[in-house]
């Protein structure tokens, strides 16, 4: 009798874990979920804006597509006088991860900041171009800055910057402008995939090459800068849990070959 009872016990309790295990969402392979925010053709669905230029005005067509590449060119400047430059993607986000795959070659625009030098962005959790004044350099935005090395010195990529916020780094508030990343430096023109992995307001990570190599959490408007203020005086949320995905132009030329997006459910 316990025998039998035991059986049936055992046939009940296979019974309900098939049950479960058909009732669960099919598991989706995230390489099927990802979709490209760049066609390969054009600059579709991206919005540039200039400081001291109109938004939309794509200027001396620094951003343009070319080979099947999206590319940041200086070829038609004779001298770079503070243009700097975002190409904004048409929606905000909250929860993703955004892929790109840059390399960054060529020399520095005559006229180009020293801090330029082979250096460029990734702006998310950022401001939308409306909201941004006509000379602003750059939008209130996280930074993960991409970056390539002068031959010598050491020089990460994937590192935090803030203009116009802060983060949190192990429950303490970080206002430093730039946080550097455990990432090697990469001194020559090859490609590097960098990911950044975006949870609304809870944490965001960095990646270069699948390697983890820095996180932080709670992005937050700093209520001291000029440009973060402007939105708080507009109703912004001191804490960011959305925004806009913007790519750098800072008076280097770079490539991008890959910009892909996977949204998290």
């Amino acid at each position: 009798m316990r025998i039998i009872s035991m059986r049936i016990f055992l046939g009940l309790v296979l019974t309900l874990l098939l049950a479960a295990a058909c009732t669960e969402a099919p598991v989706e392979h995230e390489d099927e979920a990802w979709i490209s925010l760049f066609n390969g053709r054009d600059l579709t669905g991206w919005i540039p804006k200039f400081a001291g230029r109109a938004l939309g005005e794509n200027y001396k067509n620094t951003f343009r597509v070319e080979d099947g590449l999206l590319k940041v060119v200086y070829d038609e400047y004779e001298t770079f006088q503070g243009e700097f430059g975002h190409l904004f993607y048409r929606e905000s986000f909250a929860h993703y991860r955004i892929r790109v795959e840059y390399r960054i070659l060529g020399e520095q625009t005559a006229g180009g900041p020293a801090w330029g030098f082979k250096n460029s962005g990734i702006m998310v959790h950022g401001q939308s171009p409306k909201s941004m004044t006509l000379e602003q350099n750059v939008p209130v935005s996280i930074e993960v800055q991409l970056l390539g090395g002068n031959g010598q010195e050491e020089r990460p990529t994937a590192n935090l910057c803030t203009p116009g916020t802060h983060v949190e780094m192990e429950d303490q508030l970080v206002t430093r402008h730039c946080t550097n990343s455990s990432s090697p430096t990469f001194h020559d023109d090859s490609w590097v995939t960098v990911e950044v992995e975006v949870r609304g307001n809870e944490v965001i990570r960095h990646f270069v090459n699948g390697v983890p190599v820095l996180e932080y959490h709670r992005p937050q408007l700093d209520g001291e800068d000029a440009d973060a203020q402007k939105l708080i005086q507009a109703g912004a949320e001191m804490m960011l849990d959305r925004g806009t995905i913007s790519l750098q132009a800072e008076s280097h030329p770079l490539e991008f070959r890959k910009v892909e997006l996977l949204l998290f459910k």
